[in-house]
C-alpha cells in the first residue's frame, strides 16, 4: 500500500461502477421513454408542416388526392398527441401500446412497399422501444402513472 491510499479506496472502483449501474436501472427507462416520445413529435411535426411529402405513405389512397393530405395531417396530430402523452408519462403503457400498434402498421406499408430498407429497420427498432415501454412500470419524472 503507498503512503495517501487506505483500504476503503480500492474497493472504490467497484462501487463506483455499482452506482453507475443502479444510476443506468433507474434512469434507462425514462431516458426511453423521452427518446421514444420525441421521436413521434418529430415525424409528427414534418407530417403537419409538410403533409405532401408524406401522401405516398398513405396506403390505397392517390399520393396526389386531398383524402391522403387529410389522412396525413390526421397521422400528425396522432403522433403529437402521443408524444405528449409518452413523455408526461399519462397513461404511459395505453399511449405505448397505441404507438406500438401505429408503428406495426408503419412497418408492415414499408415492407409492403420496399421491403426490408433501412427505413423499415428504424421503425422496427422504434416499434421494438414501444413495445417494451408498453411493460414498463418504473419510471421517473412523471406527470401521470
Amino acid at each position: 500500500m503507498t503512503y495517501g491510499t487506505r483500504a476503503s479506496d480500492l474497493a472504490a472502483p467497484g462501487q463506483l461502477a455499482a452506482r453507475a449501474g443502479n444510476i443506468a436501472t433507474e434512469w434507462a427507462p425514462t431516458i426511453a421513454r423521452v427518446l421514444l416520445g420525441l421521436t413521434l413529435a418529430w415525424f409528427g411535426y414534418h407530417e403537419l408542416m409538410t403533409p405532401q411529402l408524406w401522401t405516398g405513405y398513405v396506403p390505397g389512397v392517390p399520393a396526389t388526392s386531398d383524402l391522403a393530405i387529410v389522412l396525413v395531417l390526421a397521422h400528425g396530430w396522432l403522433l403529437l398527441a402521443l408524444a405528449v402523452a409518452i413523455i408526461a408519462a399519462i397513461r404511459l403503457r395505453v399511449a405505448a401500446g397505441f404507438a406500438a400498434l401505429l408503428l406495426v402498421q408503419i412497418v408492415l406499408e414499408l415492407g409492403v412497399r420496399g421491403g426490408l430498407t433501412d427505413l423499415t429497420l428504424r421503425d422496427v427498432g422504434v416499434l421494438g422501444l414501444a413495445v417494451c415501454l408498453m411493460g414498463e412500470t418504473r419510471q421517473r419524472a412523471v406527470l401521470s402513472t
